[in-house]
């Protein structure tokens, strides 16, 4: 896919992380051969982590993420090392730079993202200059066991074996999920269900519509859409039952109650549960709603930063369920965007909306967060399906 048709949430993630003036965003520029990072001698050039995405040969589309040095000093540079940190929720590989013969910062870095199970690649930069590279590379092998890559960003050597490198350690799991799974195969026709309301963006589909509508015109299936107005009409119209139904979350109910006993059934947002996700947990903590009572605390979270609309399904629509179910003082926390508390165990239940700008080893990072804290995690469309009383009803892969 080319650089304007791949949305940053579905490319490699890819973060440099390394002390202030170690020749991060050199590097980036090194790998990329553009001038896409800046450079300067002054230590802490980069503040808030950047954002850069690109095509690599024989990679793909992928994101690049420059980050503040993790040596950063003084009250703002603590701010700057604490979003550093944050990158890592994101981050599918993690480039660390070593500069010199004091390691151990880089060391624990290392280390740490390990344990957070991202892959890791070592990279001892400046070796035009540095002194004493082959020791450097022995301490970086005994405390991490790993092979680190020398090169010098300034004269663009060794820069291949990075590539080559990226290559080699990708996920093996990266890219091979898909939205619709097994519900859909070549030749099912399939009716999608998308409400043109006042929250639906003027002149264009939303991203989740747009990618499930990509997904089931490769695997060669037939794709028919209607406005829920429409929904009767659009079954009439075909000769024999649609093989699946995908609809808004927010007419679930509507569409289930009409839907033909022999067509599947599912949400864009359950199927991106699936997709950006941990379905399974989900679902499960979907079913602990019915703990909930007047008392209790619900964090929502959206990805998006847009201003709230009438009738807002995250907003509005489902802490209106929430309340009309277990009373009005029942307490909803809404967050958005990258805003997402440290602390989770003042809530008994999180609902997230489907992601489709998150890339997935950062939802991934959130649920972990959430089950680290015994707090259930779950997402608009299996809320609204367990609160219709059709969870069990709809097909889930």
């Amino acid at each position: 896919m080319s650089l304007n048709d791949t949305p940053r949430a579905n490319r490699l993630h890819i973060a440099i992380f390394g002390r202030r003036n170690s020749g991060k965003s050199s590097l980036i520029n090194a790998i990329t051969n553009q001038n896409t990072a800046i450079v300067s001698d002054v230590a802490g050039t980069t503040a808030d982590p950047v954002y850069k995405s690109m095509e690599i040969h024989g990679i793909g589309p992928v994101v690049f993420i420059d980050t503040a040095g993790f040596d950063d000093v003084g009250k703002l540079g603590t701010m700057r090392v604490e979003k550093t940190k944050r990158v890592t929720e994101k981050t599918d590989i993690a480039i660390v730079v070593y500069c010199g013969e004091d390691i151990e910062d880089e060391i624990s870095w290392t280390n740490e993202l390990r344990r957070k199970k991202i892959p890791v690649i070592c990279v001892v930069n400046k070796c035009d200059i540095l002194k004493n590279v082959d020791k450097i590379c022995e301490n970086i092998n005994r405390n991490c066991k790993i092979n680190p890559i020398v090169v010098s960003a300034k004269n663009k050597s060794g820069i291949e074996k990075i590539r080559e490198e990226i290559i080699r350690v990708l996920p093996e799991d990266f890219e091979a999920k898909s939205i619709t799974g097994k519900l859909a195969k070549d030749g099912d026709v399939v009716l999608l269900v998308m409400p043109q309301d006042i929250q639906a963006p003027k002149g264009r589909l939303i991203l989740p519509q747009v990618q499930t509508i990509r997904e089931l015109l490769d695997k060669k299936c037939i794709v028919i859409s209607a406005t829920t107005d429409k929904l009767d009409s659009a079954l009439k119209s075909l000769s024999k039952p649609p093989q699946l139904i995908i609809t808004d979350s927010q007419v679930f109910k509507t569409v289930y109650e009409k839907k033909p006993k022999e067509s599947l059934l599912t949400s864009f947002s359950v199927l991106f549960a699936n997709y950006k996700g941990d379905l399974n947990y989900f679902v499960k903590s979907a079913k602990t709603i019915q703990n909930l009572n007047e008392n209790s605390k619900v964090l929502i979270s959206e990805a998006c930063t847009h201003a709230p609309l009438a009738e807002d399904i995250g907003r509005y629509k489902i802490p209106k369920m929430l309340r009309n179910k277990f009373g009005e003082n029942l307490t909803v926390d809404i967050v958005s965007g990258t805003d997402f508390p440290n602390d989770l165990s003042e809530y008994d239940l999180i609902i997230h909306c489907g992601a489709c700008m998150f890339n997935r080893k950062y939802v991934l990072s959130r649920i972990e967060q959430a089950r680290s804290q015994g707090v259930p995690m779950t997402n608009y469309g299996v809320a609204i399906a367990y609160l219709q009383g059709i969870l069990d009803k709809i097909d889930l892969f």
